[in-house]
């Protein structure tokens, strides 16, 4: 079998360009990968499509200047692709069918990448370690026993595992960066608003945000470059026109850094705080200015998430009531037919959330809970963006500890909220912010989080790449690192 997956994708485009391989060739690794290394990964695959898709992309003359043209990439399913289901790892959704493309989608195709199949992930995107999925969890390459991450863990695993080269993830507090923490890849959330949203189903529309999911730095900023476009169908998006590559490879010297003491705290375990302490130093010896800091209500973070998260989860997921699209069990009474579709359709956790934010919107309670966890979001908002008119960036561990034992959330539904502890301020305040690896505890990785102000994404892949080749880690699934 080859390996040109293995590759760069520079490497992989000059042969592409010199006609040595074609794009069936890397479908066909892909596909093979999978066969071989059996992960669950994915929910839907699509063989037929891909492989037409190649051929067709083979009979074309290869861009100079495209990177990504006739590569593999992997889609969470909860991004609606034409043609194929998109089931948001949810009994309810099992058999739903997607009758258009998300606009992410329509830009990846538009740059000639060929989609694989739908990765698997936690049911409607609620949960931290993807356990949640009606099709299964997803397998952690690095250690089979240990938990993938979430929600985005397949599409994390698709990359770890080297099936494909890139992946979309959606992040709603943390599930592109802390899946890629445990896989040891680079995950990027970006700003809110600077992916389009439109086509994908919606978990908690004021935090949810796509993004790129991949081995390298570089390789993330290309797809970045991709996917950002302003849509008119999504009246949240922005337009800014620039290249995020365009910072890789500077100087990061006299960089002025930030780090709360919270992400430093006791809430952090101490193998992963040794391990983000080497990251400090070496950013010392190279220069950057760093400060510790405190910032205001940022230890309250998992709560204001419950609140505004579940509130709006309540409201999104009405829309699966048996008889628009996906699961219906027919019944004489309107009332009955609502309940047992929805009883049958949705998980615990799914169940657990819609319950706890009808409670938080229904009457006095909306003021109570929803409208004051707005305000005080608001508020840490603007604590970080004091910071950033003094700092640069700000990093911290991106997890609280490496992946653990599958299992263990089953009965501790808080647990789930707390894996993320560290990674729900950014998208509180909208921020962009990538988690990259940054080391190994118990041969597991472990990755450091980069946070910076709106729009900055090219600060964040300068001090991204920068820690990648100082480090040059070896992130080859199967690499001994004890």
């Amino acid at each position: 079998m080859s390996n040109y997956l293995d590759l760069s994708i520079n490497e992989i485009h000059e042969l592409l360009v010199k006609g040595k391989i074609k794009p069936i060739d890397l479908v066909n690794e892909s596909f093979n990968k999978i066969d071989n290394n059996k992960l669950n990964a994915f929910i839907t695959l699509d063989l037929e499509g891909a492989r037409k898709r190649a051929m067709e992309l083979g009979e074309m003359e290869v861009p100079q200047d495209n990177l990504l043209f006739g590569l593999p990439i992997a889609i969470k399913d909860n991004i609606m692709v034409d043609g194929l289901r998109c089931t948001c790892a949810s009994h309810i959704l099992e058999n739903f069918i997607s009758i258009y493309d998300a606009s992410v989608v329509e830009l990846i195709k538009n740059a000639g990448m060929i989609i694989i199949g739908k990765t698997n992930m936690d049911e409607f995107a609620m949960g931290s370690t993807s356990e949640t999925s009606y099709f299964k969890a997803p397998i952690n390459p690095w250690n089979k026993d240990k938990v993938p991450g979430g929600s985005s863990g397949g599409s994390a695993v698709s990359v770890a595992a080297g099936y494909v080269p890139f992946a979309l993830g959606s992040d709603t507090g943390g599930s592109i960066r802390q899946p890629s923490s445990f896989n040891g890849i680079v995950g990027m959330k970006p700003t809110y608003g600077r992916v389009s949203r439109f086509g994908l189903v919606a978990f908690a529309s004021s935090l949810d945000q796509i993004g790129p999911m991949t081995r390298t730095v570089y390789e993330n900023a290309i797809l970045l470059n991709a996917i950002s476009k302003k849509d008119p169908k999504d009246m949240t998006s922005f337009e800014t026109d620039e290249d995020f590559t365009r910072l890789i490879g500077k100087d990061i010297k006299d960089m002025k850094i930030a780090i709360p003491n919270y992400f430093v705290s006791n809430v952090v375990e101490k193998s992963v705080l040794e391990v983000f302490n080497k990251i400090v130093n070496l950013l010392k010896s190279k220069g950057c200015k760093i400060d510790y800091v405190d910032v205001n209500h940022i230890d309250k973070a998992v709560t204001l998430y419950q609140i505004i998260a579940m509130g709006e989860a309540s409201s999104n997921l009405a829309r699966f009531d048996g008889i628009r699209y996906g699961l219906s069990e027919k019944e004489n009474t309107l009332e009955d037919l609502y309940k047992k579709t929805r009883s049958k359709g949705f998980g615990r956790e799914v169940k657990r959330r819609i319950m706890v934010g009808s409670y938080i919107l229904s009457g006095e309670n909306a003021k109570i809970y929803y409208n004051k966890a707005l305000e005080i979001r608001d508020d840490l908002k603007k604590s970080f963006e004091k910071l950033y008119k003094e700092y640069d960036l700000i990093i911290g561990p991106t997890s609280s500890r490496v992946a653990y034992d599958t299992g263990l959330n089953d009965d501790d539904p808080l647990r789930s909220f707390m894996d993320d502890i560290l990674v729900m301020h950014a998208n509180m305040g909208g921020f962009p912010c990538m988690s990259v690896p940054m080391g190994f505890i118990d041969n597991l990785p472990i990755g450091l989080q980069i946070m910076g102000k709106t729009f900055d994404e090219a600060k964040i892949y300068q001090l991204g790449s920068f820690i990648e080749k100082e480090l040059n880690l070896d992130l080859k699934v199967g690499a001994n690192h004890e």
